[in-house]
């Protein structure tokens, strides 16, 4: 086991800059998820990490040891890709044992080994099967269980799940985080899934055009993002953004008016008649009998548990999601009053989309 930690790195594609000035440290055993957009840059940092791509500029260490020049087979890494890449020629016992056996390992270190791996992974009754005759999620168990055969320093997981359908992926991935516990290897996994991010991680790195945007545990980047990217990404489902106008105390939506409590007011330094936009997290938002924002019911979605409706300001576009109490019944053309928890209100700069509200 050991730390990672990089410092100021930097990759390019000819003159195309796919990440730039990447720098965290994640702490031996701990449990790091890369989350953003497709295209964020999440992949190439954990590919250069693994050494399958070379840093432009900057240090990456392993341990204490830096490794800008080290090659990728000699960096006591275990990576699994998201699409298994298992022989298929070869069993699931020699599928297991295969970096074990390429290292030259004792055939009988290998033997015990392959089977207390396929122990914890339930694969113990599949060992002299081929791939293809195994389920995606048996499939992804190999792969990772080939990973931790090796007993690496860092295991690193390029969506792993992605190929999996709702359910298992549900229950592999309280898998790896039972795993991780019990193992306690450095990790660093990579998704664009908010959730997977947000059960999996002691830390998440947040990314956005190849730059992070904020590193923190999960519930702090969720009830303090650093910015609208931040705000939108996490969270299922996604904050509400409206665009409003900062006027004689209140915030015109819509042409619609919410007072200002003096607590939004005496910290909100902006002047009058500029443009923000509000943030509200859907379960933020309650019906009111006769006051609040006016809105008509579009969309109904009954999910047991709750409902989550949406529904449209006039003249909007964008429907806000609502998130309300499963036994409420409602049909679309339904009209509203929503009343929002204003203390759990952002407020976000429309140009930059830094966070005017709530202050650090």
């Amino acid at each position: 086991m050991a730390r990672v930690l990089l410092e100021d790195i930097k990759r390019k594609f000819n003159n195309v800059t796919a990440i730039e000035d990447i720098t965290f440290e994640i702490p031996d055993g701990e449990f790091w998820v890369l989350v953003g957009p497709s295209g964020c840059g999440k992949s190439t940092i954990l590919r250069t990490i693994a050494g399958l791509e070379t840093a432009t500029s900057g240090k990456l260490f392993i341990g204490d040891q830096l490794v800008n020049t080290v090659p990728a087979r000699a960096r006591d890494v275990a990576m699994v890709f998201q699409n298994y890449a298992l022989y298929p020629h070869l069993t699931v016992g020699e599928n297991i044992a295969f970096g074990l056996k390429m290292r030259k390992v004792d055939p009988k270190i290998i033997q015990d080994r392959v089977v207390n791996v396929a122990r914890s992974l339930s694969l113990e009754h599949l060992l002299d099967r081929k791939p293809k005759q195994l389920s995606g999620g048996q499939q992804q168990r190999v792969a990772l269980g080939r990973a931790i055969a090796r007993e690496p320093q860092v295991f690193l997981l390029d969506e792993p799940l992605s190929n999996l359908d709702a359910q298992l992926r549900d229950d592999t991935r309280a898998e790896l985080k039972q795993l991780h516990q019990q193992l306690g290897v450095t990790t660093i996994y990579v998704t664009h899934d908010q959730v997977e991010a947000m059960t999996l991680a002691d830390q998440i790195v947040v990314l956005n055009r190849g730059r992070i945007q904020q590193i923190g545990d999960p519930q702090t980047i969720y009830a303090r993002p650093a910015n609208q990217m931040v705000a939108t990404f996490l969270g299922s489902p996604p904050m509400n953004i409206l665009p409003a106008i900062y006027k004689n105390g209140c915030f015109d939506v819509s042409g619609q008016l919410i007072e200002i409590p003096p607590f939004i007011q005496d910290n909100l330094q902006i002047p009058q008649g500029q443009s923000i936009d509000l943030g509200i997290r859907p379960e933020h938002m309650t019906i009111s009998e006769d006051s609040g924002l006016s809105v008509e019911v579009k969309v109904i979605e009954p999910l047991g548990r709750e409902t989550l409706v949406r529904a449209g300001l006039p003249g909007a576009t964008t429907l806000l999601n609502i998130q309300l109490n499963g036994n409420v019944r409602l049909h679309p053309g339904d009209r509203l009053h929503l009343q929002l928890d204003l203390h759990q209100l952002f407020v976000f700069d429309p140009k930059t989309g830094d966070r005017l509200l709530p202050q650090d």
